[in-house]
C-alpha cells in the first residue's frame, strides 16, 4: 500500500536516520512514482500563480519542491551504485527514462520558464545576498543548459535525445557493474611465487568463499587486482589478468563499444541543439574552464612539464629491469607496478608490504577522525542504533566542538559483487536550510573497497588506500562542513571542475610525518610506525610522480577527444583511442586492450568532458596546501578559513572567488611542481 511507504513522509528516525531495516527493493518504484506527482503538482502551482513572479514565489519555491522525490531519490541512487541486486537494477531499467523526462518536463515548461526568466531579468541584486544571487544564475543557467530557449520540434527533440542518453548511460553503467566479476584468475600453490602474505591470504579468502579450498583467487577488484599486477614473480600471469582488466566490455553480452558510440554521438546532438560545435564546448560552459581550449592549455602545459620527466623516468626503469633479469627487457603494461615496486624498494627500501601492518583500518579510520577533530574540532561517535544497508556498514554521528549535531557518516569498506569498483562519496540527505529556519544537516556515506579481513589478519590497508580514505573523506567534510541555505548549492554542489580540491587537498596530509605519527600503530605490537620508515616513506612521494601524471594526462586526453566529436562518430574505437593519447602513452597499444569501453567516470559518472577536472583541482590543491606548509599544517587559524572560505560554502559563489578569498591570488602550478620534483628534473 503506497500510504505504507516510509519513503512519503520524513523519517521518523533521530538525527533523520535511514530507516534501511524497513525499506525493501519494492518501496523505490512506487515511492518514486508518487514523488514524480507530487512534484509534478508543486511545479504546476509554481507555474500557474497569478502573481508576479519574485524571487521567493517562483525561484526559491523551485528549490524547495520535491521533498518527497528527494527524499527516495537520495537514497535510491547511492543503493545503485553501493547494493544494487537484479531486483533494483530492474527497477533503474523502468525508472531511468521516467526520471528524465519528468526533469524535462520541468526544464521544457514554457509557462515556468517564462516566470523564471523575468525574475533573473528584474533580479535587484541590492535586495539580496550572494547566495541568492548565485541561485537565481544556476536556475536560469540550468534551464537554459536544458533547452528552455529551444521552440517547436527542436524541444522535443530535446527530450527525445535527453531520454535516450539517459538510457544508454544506464546500460552503460550496469554492462560495466555487471561484467566486472565475472573475470576470475584461479590460482595452484605453484602460482603464487613473489605474492606477499597478505595477497596470498586474501586469495584463499576469496577461494573459500566461493567454496574451493584447494586453490587461491584473482579477481578485478582493486584489492586483489593491484597486489597481483605488483608482487607476482609469474611475467604470464600478469599478462593475463591484464588482459582482462583492460578488455572488459569489449565482447559479448555486455558489451559497450556500440554504447559508447551512441552516447558520444547523443551527446554531440544535444550540443548541436543547443547551438554549439561539439559536446564539450557546452558542457564546459559550466566550469571553471569556461571552453575547451582552457582546458587543452592546462593539459599541454602539465604534458610538455611532465613528459619529458617521465620518459627518463621509464628509462631507467628499464635499464634496472634489464640488470635485474640479467638480460634486456621490453617492459610491458603488464611489467611496470612489477618492476616500479622493486626499483622504489630498492631506491628508497620501502613497499606495501612493509607498511601494511602500520595501517590496520580502524588505526586508519581513528587516525582520518583525528585529522578532522584536529583541524576542524569535529568529533565522530560511534552509532550503533542506526539502521544500515548492509552488515559491513558503520554509521558515526559528528559533533562538533560544542556537541552540536554536525551530521552523520557511514562507512562502507569492502567490496562485493553487488557494488562497483572504486572509491566515492554521495550523500543520502544535503544541508539546507528549511522553510521553518532549521538547519538541516547531512547524511554522507564513504564507498571504498578496500583489502578484507581475513581469517588470519584484520584488514591491513597500503599506502593507497589510505590515501583513497582521505581523499573521499575530504569530500565528506565537504559535505558535513557546509552552511548554506538551498541545498541546490549546498556542500558539493559546485562547479566539477572545482569539486575534487577539498578531496585531494587532503592526500597530503597522508605523507606527513605529524599525521602519520597520531595513527600508524602496528597492529600486533601496538608500535608505532619507524621513524625511519615515515622518512623513507616521504622521500619516495616523488617517486614516479611523472609517471603517475602523464597517465592522468591521458585519461583527460581521452575524454576531451570523445566530446570534442564534431560529426557522428562510427570509426574504430581502438583506433580513436589511440590516436587520443598516443602522445602520452607509455606503452605501444595491446590487441584487444582498450580502456573506453569500462571508463565509467566518462559515459556514466557524471564527468564527460571533465576529467581534466582532476587535474585542474590538483593544481589548484597543491597551491591550498603550500599555504599550509608555512603556516603549520594543522595550524587551526588557517585551518577556519579554509572553513569558512571554501569547505563550508558549496557553492554559493563562483569557485575562484572563493579560492582567492581564502589564498588571496589565484593558483599557480609551481607548487605541484615542487611537489612532485618536476621544477628541479626539468633543469638538469
Amino acid at each position: 500500500m503506497i500510504e505504507n511507504n516510509l519513503f512519503l513522509k520524513p523519517f521518523k528516525t533521530t538525527g533523520g536516520a535511514i530507516p534501511f531495516d524497513r525499506i525493501t527493493t519494492a518501496d523505490y518504484e512506487p515511492a518514486i512514482r508518487y514523488g514524480i506527482k507530487e512534484h509534478d503538482q508543486e511545479v504546476k502551482v509554481i507555474a500557474g500563480n497569478e502573481a508576479e513572479p519574485t524571487f521567493e514565489n517562483t525561484i526559491v519555491a523551485l528549490d524547495r519542491a520535491g521533498a518527497t522525490l528527494n527524499r527516495v531519490l537520495g537514497v535510491y541512487y547511492p543503493m545503485l551504485s553501493a547494493n544494487a541486486d537484479d531486483a533494483l537494477l530492474e527497477v533503474s531499467n523502468r525508472m531511468a527514462p521516467l526520471l528524465s523526462e519528468h526533469f524535462n518536463s520541468i526544464t521544457l515548461n514554457e509557462q515556468l520558464w517564462q516566470r523564471v526568466k523575468h525574475v533573473h531579468d528584474n533580479f535587484d541584486t541590492t535586495k539580496h545576498d550572494k547566495e541568492d544571487l548565485m541561485l537565481m544564475r544556476e536556475t536560469y543557467d540550468g534551464f537554459i543548459r536544458s533547452g528552455a530557449n529551444l521552440q517547436g520540434a527542436d524541444r522535443d527533440r530535446y527530450r527525445e535525445l535527453s531520454k535516450r542518453l539517459t538510457e544508454l548511460t544506464l546500460k552503460f553503467d550496469q554492462n560495466a557493474l555487471k561484467e566486472t566479476p565475472r573475470y576470475e584468475l584461479w590460482l595452484t600453490a605453484d602460482d603464487l611465487d613473489g605474492l606477499p602474505e597478505s595477497a596470498i591470504d586474501a586469495a584463499r579468502q576469496a577461494a573459500k568463499e566461493k567454496g574451493r579450498e584447494d586453490a587461491w583467487l584473482v579477481t578485478l577488484d582493486a584489492p586483489s587486482y593491484g597486489p597481483f599486477m605488483k608482487y607476482s614473480d609469474r611475467r604470464d600471469l600478469r599478462e593475463k589478468l591484464y588482459k582482462m582488466y583492460n578488455r572488459q566490455c569489449t565482447s559479448g553480452e555486455y558489451c559497450n563499444l556500440d554504447v559508447l558510440r551512441d552516447i558520444a554521438n547523443t551527446r554531440l546532438k544535444i550540443a548541436r541543439l543547443m547551438g554549439c560545435k561539439c559536446f564539450a564546448e557546452y558542457k564546459l560552459q559550466h566550469t571553471m574552464a569556461e571552453s575547451s581550449g582552457a582546458v587543452y592549455n592546462m593539459l599541454n602545459q602539465l604534458r610538455d612539464a611532465y613528459l619529458p620527466v617521465e620518459r627518463r623516468e621509464m628509462e631507467r626503469l628499464t635499464d634496472f629491469a634489464g640488470k635485474i633479469e640479467g638480460k634486456p627487457v621490453e617492459i610491458m603494461p603488464w611489467d611496470y607496478s612489477y618492476y616500479s615496486n622493486k626499483e622504489k624498494d630498492s631506491m628508497f627500501d620501502i613497499n606495501d608490504e612493509l607498511l601494511r601492518p602500520y595501517f590496520e583500518l580502524s588505526q586508519v579510520t581513528k587516525g582520518v577522525f583525528g585529522f578532522a577533530k584536529r583541524m576542524y574540532g569535529l568529533r565522530f561517535t560511534p552509532n550503533r542504533d542506526a539502521q544500515v544497508f548492509h552488515p559491513e556498514v558503520e554509521v558515526f554521528d559528528v559533533t562538533d566542538e560544542d556537541g552540536k549535531a554536525v551530521g552523520m557518516l557511514y562507512l562502507d569498506f569492502f567490496p562485493r559483487a553487488t557494488k562497483q569498483s572504486g572509491a566515492w562519496m554521495t550523500s543520502f540527505r544535503e544541508q539546507y536550510i528549511d522553510d521553518d529556519g532549521n538547519d538541516v544537516r547531512p547524511l554522507v556515506t564513504l564507498t571504498m573497497n578496500f583489502t578484507r579481513p581475513t581469517d588470519s589478519k584484520p584488514s591491513l590497508l597500503t599506502v593507497r588506500e589510505v590515501e583513497t580514505f582521505m581523499h573521499e573523506f575530504g569530500h565528506a567534510l565537504h559535505q558535513l562542513l557546509s552552511r548554506c541555505k538551498y541545498q541546490s548549492l549546498s556542500g558539493t554542489n559546485v562547479y566539477r571542475d572545482f569539486v575534487e580540491v577539498p578531496s585531494q587537498f587532503n592526500e597530503n596530509y597522508v605523507y606527513e610525518r605529524e599525521f602519520l605519527d597520531s595513527f600508524a600503530r602496528h597492529y600486533q605490537t601496538g608500535e608505532p610506525v619507524p621513524q625511519e620508515l615515515i622518512d623513507r616513506l616521504i622521500a619516495s612521494l616523488q617517486y614516479g610522480a611523472a609517471y603517475a601524471c602523464v597517465r592522468q594526462l591521458g585519461f583527460g586526453f581521452l575524454d576531451m577527444a570523445w566530446h570534442t566529436i564534431t560529426e557522428p562518430y562510427e570509426g574504430d574505437d581502438f583506433r580513436f583511442e589511440y590516436n587520443a593519447t598516443k602522445d602520452v602513452q607509455a606503452f605501444e597499444p595491446v590487441d584487444g586492450c582498450i580502456m573506453s569501453p569500462q571508463f565509467t567516470h566518462i559515459f556514466s559518472g557524471g564527468y564527460a568532458a571533465g576529467y581534466y577536472g582532476y587535474k585542474w583541482a590538483e593544481v589548484i590543491e597543491c597551491d591550498a596546501f603550500d599555504r599550509f606548509k608555512q603556516d603549520g599544517i594543522f595550524n587551526r587559524e588557517t585551518a577556519r578559513q579554509w572553513v569558512d572560505n571554501v569547505l563550508s560554502r558549496g557553492g554559493t559563489e563562483p569557485p575562484m572567488t572563493l579560492y582567492k578569498r581564502f589564498r588571496g591570488t589565484e593558483p599557480h602550478i609551481e607548487a605541484m611542481m615542487r611537489r612532485d620534483g618536476i621544477t628541479n628534473q626539468t633543469t638538469e
